[in-house]
């Protein structure tokens, strides 16, 4: 087995929240650490960073695991599995991180700070008011230890925090991009334990690399301010840092962060939108890492016996759909028919799914052969509604009572409400419709129609949130996004 610069055999992890659908981009960080510990003999580790419970959802963790085991990988220890570092559960380890944030007040590192949400907030105005560095003033940090503890044990509300260092500069030693210092000036006390107990990410995430004996940190870019708060915890404790590696994030077209208001992000919507999991998986090997000799279309058992780190470039990488599209026809090009039979019933061609449909249309229908144009937007994505005069023609009428740039505004909250909702079922989606409607001062007999004309594409259809309900949420909700960004283009 492969070791780190350290000599301890290579473990690296993904770590994502369950706050909601599977992203690309946790698909995307989880194929490069691994790809580089199956090439290196070590271990990968899936662990669930649940400690934000306000924003976790029930149904986000089990997402996560159908997702990541849909596009082809799948890890050596997990929640869902077990292994000799459990529980990978950040919510259930909480005596761990309080007992080490006890550790770093006994020895000095970290204090109780008292400091009311009131004075916190006066503080703020008053260095945005004197245009001063905003941050916490250290106010608590000179407290008597033992008085601190007396007044916690009885039970005065507060937060233990990091006893930042008032000299000097953090080096992150970071294995593609360089040595970056940082003056420790530029770092405040950050809280560890947060006044209900629970750790902040920065605590729960070093204290587990840590005890789960992690070596290389690959991780997207966007944590890489985070980390010299990281390295002061890691020399706090007197622990070895792990090698850090910051990937590039994945960027729209316009070099801006990727985000689903510019391209679907979930990694469920490619599944139902018909792209094969080891063509996505090919097409994210390629963000920001060159296989070499021009070659575009590699296997995952080929990537990583080519893999190096001096193939990453660090220029953002665009996530072109079109791309994606390219790479997917090369797939199912390459199938057999046999194969591509498989793969079409595991689709969408499959009982299970059929099933849902049936019921919703076999009443509209006296003859098989009107089956399939009566269902024919079950089985797409994006629908291509410049092409539909009546559909054009409904949304124009509409448009008298609910006018078009409103329309698109009201629809995107509508949207940002369903992603909100944990599951998807089609009671709970009319009822967040039919307050949405309410809340936004439109009619039922309005708004429900451009629903249905927005995602399937014609003016009658099924029951419509039963329609909903079955085409899924990654499918429904990109059509409402992409009809709404549509609209000011459709209606003139």
């Amino acid at each position: 087995m492969a070791a780190s610069t350290s000599g301890r055999p290579v473990r690296v992890r993904i770590a994502p929240s369950p706050t909601g659908d599977p992203h690309v981009g946790t698909a995307y960080i989880a194929l490069f650490n691994y790809v580089f510990a199956k090439q290196q003999g070590g271990k990968f580790i899936l662990r669930i960073e649940d400690t934000d419970q306000t924003r976790a959802r029930g149904d986000s963790e089990q997402m996560i695991y159908d997702a990541l085991r849909w596009v082809g990988l799948s890890w050596d220890e997990g929640p869902d599995i077990g292994g000799p570092h459990a529980p990978y559960r950040q919510s259930e380890r909480g005596a761990i991180y309080a007992a080490h944030a006890q550790m770093l007040i006994d020895s000095g590192a970290a204090y109780r700070c008292f400091c009311t949400t009131e004075r916190l907030a006066k503080l703020r105005v008053q260095q945005q008011a004197e245009k001063l560095t905003l941050g916490y003033d250290r106010h608590c940090r000179g407290l008597d230890p033992k008085e601190g503890a007396a007044r916690a044990a009885a039970g005065e509300v507060h937060v233990v925090r990091l006893a930042t260092p008032l000299e000097g500069s953090v080096v992150v030693k970071d294995r593609l991009r360089g040595d970056v210092s940082i003056d420790v000036g530029q770092v405040d006390d950050q809280v560890l334990l947060k006044s209900d107990g629970m750790p902040t990410y920065h605590l729960a995430n070093v204290v587990d690399d840590h005890l789960m004996e992690i070596t290389h940190v690959i991780r997207a870019e966007e944590w890489i301010s985070s980390t010299p708060k990281h390295v002061l915890l890691y020399r706090a404790f007197g622990w070895e840092e792990p090698a850090w590696y910051h990937m590039p994030l994945l960027r729209n077209a316009d070099k801006s962060k990727i985000s689903k208001r510019k391209n679907p992000v979930s990694i469920n919507y490619y599944r139902d939108a018909g792209v094969l999991p080891h063509a996505l998986l090919n097409f994210l090997g390629l963000m920001g890492w060159s296989f070499g000799d021009d070659r575009e279309k590699f296997t995952l058992e080929e990537m990583i016996a080519a893999f190096s780190w001096d193939r990453i470039s660090l220029g953002g990488p665009v996530f072109n759909l079109d791309k994606l599209t390219w790479l997917n026809e090369k797939y199912i090009h390459d199938l057999s028919y046999d194969a591509l039979a498989d793969a079409v019933i595991d689709w969408r061609l499959n009982k299970g799914y059929l099933t849902k449909v049936l019921p919703l249309v076999r009443e509209r229908i006296k003859r098989l052969d009107e089956l399939i144009p009566a269902i024919e937007y079950f089985f797409s994505g994006d629908l291509d509604l410049a092409s539909r005069p009546d559909v054009i023609a409904e949304l124009t009428k509409l448009s008298a009572t609910w006018p078009i740039a409103q329309m698109a505004t009201d629809l995107r909250t509508l949207v940002e409400q369903l992603e909100a909702k944990d599951g998807w079922a089609h009671k709970t989606i009319e009822e967040v419709a039919r307050a949405w409607s309410e809340a936004i001062g439109q009619k039922a007999k309005v708004t429900f129609p451009v629903l249905r004309l927005l995602v399937t594409g014609r003016k009658a259809s099924p029951p419509l949130f039963e329609t909903i309900e079955v085409l899924g949420k990654e499918i429904a909700r990109r059509r409402l996004r992409h009809g709404a960004d549509l609209l000011p283009t459709l209606v003139k």
